[in-house]
């Protein structure tokens, strides 16, 4: 599979599932059941909630990742625009928080030596994920 560094890969579809993260060639999974980045999704069938099949790799000279947040947009009854961030998949053995947040991994950066080690944080992150706040009728837009 080819990505580009720092970039995520991120499909939106309706019938995702949590073994598609660990799919082989997980580009070619994604776009046989959904709509790359940037793209438009059509009606939910039967209401079945949005997933993102979402894949996370770090710049090959850059730190190791943290944590993928998507951020979901919707208008409201005024026409307002509204953002939420999800936590949706992280490195090391953190949780969410009551507040649905994952704490910060920490930080290895030496402020004086202007250096940092990877001896935290992961190399690639990858997961579905399914919008928990998803309504058929409304109009959203999703990133990463």
């Amino acid at each position: 599979m080819t990505t580009m560094s720092d970039s995520p890969l991120w499909i939106l579809g309706f019938e995702f599932e949590a073994e598609d993260a660990n799919a082989r060639d997980i580009a070619a999974m994604g776009y046989g059941g959904g709509v790359p980045m940037g793209g438009d999704l059509g009606q939910a069938p039967n209401g079945s909630p949005v997933s993102l099949l979402i894949h996370a790799v770090k710049d090959p000279v850059g730190a190791n990742l943290d944590r993928v947040q998507v951020i979901k947009g919707r208008l409201d009854e005024d026409g307002d625009t509204n953002e939420r961030v999800y936590d949706v998949e992280w490195a090391g053995d953190r949780g969410p928080e009551p507040n649905g947040r994952v704490p910060a991994i920490g930080s290895t950066v030496d402020v004086e030596a202007l250096t940092y080690d990877d001896t935290i944080g992961s190399a690639e992150l990858s997961t579905v994920w399914v919008d928990p706040d998803f309504d058929p009728d409304e109009r959203a837009f999703y990133y990463v």
